[in-house]
């Protein structure tokens, strides 16, 4: 299938465009090419918001960006992509800015902690304590309705966090999954794996490597949530989402299974599978015109929502 052609010459100029190197690559290199080409594709100068403060909140390490707006706005809880592995509060500053700016939310930006050091349930355990620490502090952040936001392993655990405040009775005005990562099971027959496999920047076997390093020496895990929100029992109940896809991203077909739950599930849902677009797509959208109209989009539903639910 055919690739966003503004986006295969960015992977061009940056030299990610060829086929998977022979040797793995270690993790300190893994985070290293991951931050190079987040950090070369951002904004340039940064978008512009009310304010950016670096925090902690429950001991972890968040990025609080408040908009221009007046409270009371909605709030929304974000956390990177990156397998689990890489990614951090600065590879995706331009993704929380443009949330801030077109929301006129307030974003906490969560930098949870990445296996293999700390391995599952680390990075859930820290996103679940962050969420709820907000939750029980709004007025401190917009004073308005509370959501949860994601993209790849992000959005994964975005989806895992709506599941657990669901089971405890905690409301949630809405949820924003990107190519989310919601099915790690060793069962895992979604198409996309094996159609776009190799040649879209992220490949099925990175994915593969990154639920191995995630999980440590609990593989058994995978076949549950919350490792595997699509594998709930059930999925009623949850917030209202917006969930997004790439056309070219080995992640293509879980995420709309994870819509396609939703749904059956009687959860308001708008689906969306983008062609051309590749996993990662949030990032390039000051680079790829497709990449931009998807981004807003998905932005526009997201806000509906937020502005739609009633007050927690």
């Amino acid at each position: 299938m055919a690739m966003d052609p503004e986006i295969a010459a960015l992977l061009t100029q940056y030299g990610v465009d060829g086929p998977p190197p022979d040797t793995a690559p270690t993790v300190e290199e893994m985070r290293a090419g991951n931050r190079m080409l987040s950090l070369a594709v951002a904004p340039n100068p940064p978008r512009s918001v009310g304010s950016v403060t670096d925090d902690r909140i429950a001991g972890v390490p968040v990025r609080i960006y408040r908009p221009e707006t007046p409270a009371p706005t909605p709030t929304v809880v974000f956390f990177h992509g990156g397998g689990y592995i890489v990614g951090d509060l600065d590879t995706h500053d331009g993704v929380c800015r443009r949330m801030c700016r077109d929301l006129g939310a307030v974003v906490v930006s969560v930098g949870y902690r990445l296996a293999p050091e700390f391995p599952f349930p680390a990075g859930f355990d820290d996103c679940v304590a962050v969420t709820s620490h907000v939750a029980e502090s709004l007025p401190q952040y917009g004073g308005g309705v509370l959501a949860v936001a994601g993209d790849s392993a992000g959005g994964g655990l975005a989806a895992a966090v709506a599941l657990a405040f669901r089971d405890e009775g905690r409301p949630l005005a809405a949820q924003l999954l990107a190519y989310p990562c919601v099915d790690m099971s060793s069962k895992n027959t979604h198409p996309s794996r094996t159609e776009n496999a190799t040649g879209y920047l992220l490949t099925t076997a990175e994915v593969e490597n990154d639920i191995r390093l995630y999980l440590g020496e609990q593989p058994a895990a995978a076949d549950f949530p919350p490792a595997s929100p699509l594998l709930a029992t059930s999925h009623e109940g949850l917030a209202p989402a917006v969930i997004g896809v790439g056309e070219c991203d080995p992640l293509r077909d879980e995420g709309l299974a994870y819509a396609d739950a939703l749904i059956a599930a009687a959860v308001p849902v708008h689906k969306h599978r983008y062609p051309g677009l590749i996993h990662g797509f949030l990032n390039f959208d000051t680079k790829s015109k497709a990449v931009d109209e998807a981004v807003t989009q998905m932005l526009t539903e997201f806000s509906e929502l937020l502005r739609s639910a009633a007050p927690l």
